[in-house]
């Protein structure tokens, strides 16, 4: 599946070269980010795209503005596709849930985020983005449960966490073979979320939590891992 464009306006429309350019630098900075960390060299990054060093930098004057824009389409990606799900829970919530997991998993290669091990960003854009994206998954499940059709104590972080684990790559499998396998997790992980006779949750951390950790604002000190 072809990634979705991001939905972000970025300031003055492009000409048709530059965006295509730019769009190709991006695509290239997700793939050298995941193999390699933030710390990929620029240069291995323009040789990606099929641009010189000099396109990369007048799109992207430091390595700094380039993962920021990176993670920015990310949450943007996750909150479209959160809003989407909303959209047509009406007809079947448990099918919405299903829709928004699914497309995570095919859009996968857009998602450089810190729950699927990318870098942490505290710029305030990224920040409102994901501050978004709970608050539509809450709508979400107040619907699923006036319906019956998903069990009282899922909460917004396990469908967060959870499409954050099927969208983590999976090394060594073709690229069909991962896909079929997350949409495997996820489709176990929605019977999961059906009422019945299932086993207590352990209490789940809140959004909030998620948050602090990512950002280095909780006070409680974390172990390995």
């Amino acid at each position: 599946m072809v990634p979705s464009a991001p939905r972000r306006d970025d300031g003055p429309r492009l000409r048709a070269d530059a965006a295509r350019n730019r769009a190709q630098v991006l695509t290239a900075a997700r793939s050298a980010f995941r193999e390699l960390g933030t710390a990929a060299p620029l240069d291995d990054i323009a040789r990606r795209a099929g641009v010189n060093i000099a396109t990369l930098y007048r799109r992207f004057p430091d390595r700094a503005s380039l993962i920021r824009q990176v993670v920015l389409d990310a949450f943007d990606l996750v909150l479209q596709a959160a809003r989407s799900a909303l959209a047509t829970a009406q007809q079947d919530p448990l099918a919405a849930i299903e829709g928004f997991l699914l497309r995570l998993v095919d859009e996968r290669d857009m998602l450089v985020l810190p729950l699927i091990g990318g870098p942490v960003t505290d710029d305030p854009e990224a920040m409102e983005l994901q501050s978004q994206i709970a608050p539509v998954l809450d709508e979400l499940l107040v619907l699923a449960r006036a319906r019956g059709v998903i069990r009282p104590d899922a909460t917004a972080v396990d469908l967060i966490t959870t499409g954050a684990l099927a969208c983590r790559p999976l090394p060594y499998l073709p690229a069909g073979q991962a896909t079929a396998l997350a949409t495997r997790h996820v489709r176990i992980f929605l019977d999961g979320l059906r009422p019945g006779d299932s086993r207590p949750l352990p209490p789940s951390p809140t959004h909030e939590d998620l948050r602090a950790h990512m950002h280095g604002t909780s006070d409680v000190e974390q172990g390995p891992g």
